[in-house]
């Protein structure tokens, strides 16, 4: 006989649950874990169903962005225009890179405008969880939204940018053509690339934090064999084949390149610009070189770098915000 002096369980299950284990009580009464990694094909559709999240967080991140700086959104612009003339000055006029490039001002301009694209992206995308700890463990949503989110804020940044470069192009003499349509499938291309890089990073970002740090660091080394300010097809002319290869798989330079040509088809063409020497011995500008399967390239990149972005990510979504 139990007397008052007796502990109590108050937890302990009573009735018809006494001797069931936690395990089975929760599969008794259709329990699961707090927070418990859904499926894949579940988690695609809780994505989904948080779209118009994305786009709102999207957009008020863009307007708060440089609501402190007197110029305002004007910065989304002049950045990209400022590292042009940075850029133009050290390559193209001390370094003469542009003397092998046709049309030198607009073909560096889309580059730069271009490869910041990604530049930022992956940065924001390094940063989205380990800044916005607050909003993870206050509200329940899918993780990668924050990335997501972040990479559609580029790619408006972007596309206000845009303004301003087609503005160059046509003052560099260059008529829209039929090709500027192709500059939308390339952008959709690259945005997604630059989603799955954005995934990989966000989940690598979590657990290291200083890996913010470096990236600045490793991003511009990228930027500086990409070709962003001078033509990789005239220094990779005399590499052997497998190496020519391999660098032309460069994503950056894929990207950079399509959006080139969509841009001013006529550099690519070696009728107009077949190189060489003029009568003086002066060099020619020489037509840059588009490999045979650039698009192909360009598909595998956005696809491969999606896809596994977005399973790697999915992989730690119960520990995205805790300890």
């Amino acid at each position: 006989m139990s007397t008052l002096s007796d502990p109590v369980n108050l937890s302990a299950p009573r009735g018809s649950d006494a001797g069931l284990t936690p395990k089975q009580l929760a599969d008794k009464y259709g329990l699961s874990v707090s927070g418990k990694r859904p499926s894949l094909p579940q988690y695609i559709r809780q994505l989904w169903a948080r779209r118009s999240f994305i786009g709102a967080f999207a957009t008020a991140r863009l307007v708060a962005q440089y609501t402190t700086a007197k110029l305002g959104q004007l910065w989304q612009v002049l950045t990209p225009l400022l590292n042009c003339a940075v850029f133009y000055l050290v390559f193209g006029v001390i370094m003469k890179s542009r003397d092998g490039v046709p049309v030198y001002i607009a073909w560096l301009c889309v580059g730069v405008f271009v490869f910041q694209f990604s530049q930022s992206a992956i940065q924001a995308g390094t940063r989205s969880i380990s800044d916005n700890l607050g909003l993870i463990r206050a509200l329940h949503f899918p993780r990668a939204s924050l990335p997501v989110a972040f990479t559609v804020i580029q790619l408006q940044q972007l596309l206000i940018s845009m303004v301003v470069l087609v503005a160059i192009v046509l003052i560099s003499g260059i008529m829209p053509a039929m090709t500027w349509f192709l500059i939308i499938p390339v952008l959709l291309l690259q945005s997604l690339f630059n989603t799955g890089l954005a995934l990989v990073m966000a989940r690598i970002g979590a657990k290291t934090s200083d890996i913010s740090q470096l990236m600045p660091f490793l991003l511009r080394t990228w930027m500086y064999v990409s070709g962003v300010m001078y033509s990789v097809s005239g220094y990779i002319q005399t590499w052997p084949t497998v190496w020519q290869t391999v660098y032309s798989w460069n994503p950056a330079t894929v990207y950079m390149d399509l959006m080139r040509y969509a841009f001013m088809p006529d550099s690519f063409d070696p009728h107009k610009y077949p190189g060489g020497y003029d009568a003086q011995g002066q060099a020619l500008p020489k037509a840059l070189i588009l490999p045979d399967h650039i698009w192909i390239m360009a598909g595998t990149w956005a696809l491969v770098a999606f896809v596994l972005g977005f399973v790697f990510f999915w992989k730690a979504e119960e520990e995205y915000g805790r300890g």
